[in-house]
């Protein structure tokens, strides 16, 4: 085979089933017939094990498992290509054999955001009263929430964006009443209901996931045609900041029950800056680091300089649940 293959060789694109993870596929698909205009598209959903498990993802293997069921398709030969969303990507493993990530999309917006039921007057995190139970999936938001607001009720939703947003509002059953919820804004974004959000967090406020809004293309190492077709797609800054982030990751062997934060943005005048945070779940303790690329410019040495910063500063032990 080679890069001449398309159009007319299907193209089989494995992806979670949520209607989010579709809203994606659908992107990319419409990015790919740009370039293969007669591009015969097969989208293969799949309901992964991290989707059914409505628990916490840390007793059943951690968040890798939202991709995991993919990329074993992938390596099986029963799709030829996958859409990741990055955040949700592993840091503590290697990448499965044979798969490689070909391309990267621009990356979205980064920052979460606060939503609060219909009807309600609530408009930032600090209208909301002593008590009121806020809801995220996320232990790192759950950190940095607790660490300026404390007093608040932070409990764990899952599930996909519309059925948390239905249970904000009181349409499907639940045990708490929900006073806000804190999701990202890309999400919303990419399903087309951007309006819901009351505050945006700034980075400052609420670091976000590494890899936050960043969505990935993978794809078999050894099949040239899907490679090249992906490749037109990727966006060489996202790559760059990406791969410093994973770096850091990385180094931390981070995983889903790890609150670790990091993000790298690309100054104005060319610089990469990566800021990295590492919480307890309670949001007591933290570190933070934050270095540029100075001569070099080089992401993975960034990434390296950021986690070892972190480690010196006791990042493991905060990790690793470790007592101070």
């Amino acid at each position: 085979m080679n890069a001449t293959d398309f159009p007319a060789r299907k193209l089989r694109i494995g992806t979670r089933s949520s209607p989010l993870a579709l809203a994606q596929v659908e992107q990319v698909s419409g990015l790919l017939r740009k370039f293969e205009p007669d591009l015969d598209i097969d989208v293969v959903p799949v309901v992964t094990e991290a989707d059914k498990w409505q628990g916490d993802l840390a007793q059943l293997g951690g968040k890798g498992l939202f991709v995991r069921e993919i990329d074993q398709m992938l390596q099986r030969g029963q799709v030829d290509m996958a859409v990741h969303c990055i955040k949700d990507v592993p840091g503590d493993v290697p990448m499965p054999r044979g798969l490689i990530f070909a391309a990267y999309l621009p990356r979205d917006d980064v920052r979460d955001v606060l939503l609060v039921p219909e009807g309600s007057g609530v408009r930032t995190l600090d209208d909301l009263p002593a008590g009121a139970t806020v809801a995220t999936s996320a232990v790192r938001r759950k950190a940095q929430i607790n660490r300026v607001r404390p007093d608040l009720n932070v409990v764990r939703v899952r599930g996909a964006v519309g059925t948390r947003i239905d249970k904000l509002d009181g349409k499907r059953p639940i045990d708490t009443r929900l006073d806000a919820m804190v999701l990202a804004r890309a999400g919303l974004e990419r399903l087309g209901i951007a309006e819901r959000a009351r505050q945006v967090f700034s980075v400052a406020e609420v670091l976000p996931a590494v890899g936050a809004a960043a969505l990935g293309l993978e794809c078999r190492k050894d099949d040239e045609p899907v490679a090249h077709l992906l490749q037109q797609l990727n966006h060489d800054r996202t790559m760059t900041e990406i791969t410093a982030e994973r770096v850091m990751l990385h180094g931390l062997r981070g995983h889903c029950n790890s609150p670790i934060a990091g993000h790298c943005v690309t100054e104005p005048d060319g610089q990469l800056s990566l800021r990295g945070m590492v919480f307890s779940r309670d949001g007591s303790r933290f570190v933070h680091a934050h270095f540029w690329g100075e001569s070099l410019n080089d992401p993975a040495v960034l990434g390296s300089r950021v986690c070892a910063e972190l480690l010196r500063q006791g990042a493991r032990d905060i990790i690793e649940g470790i007592p101070h």
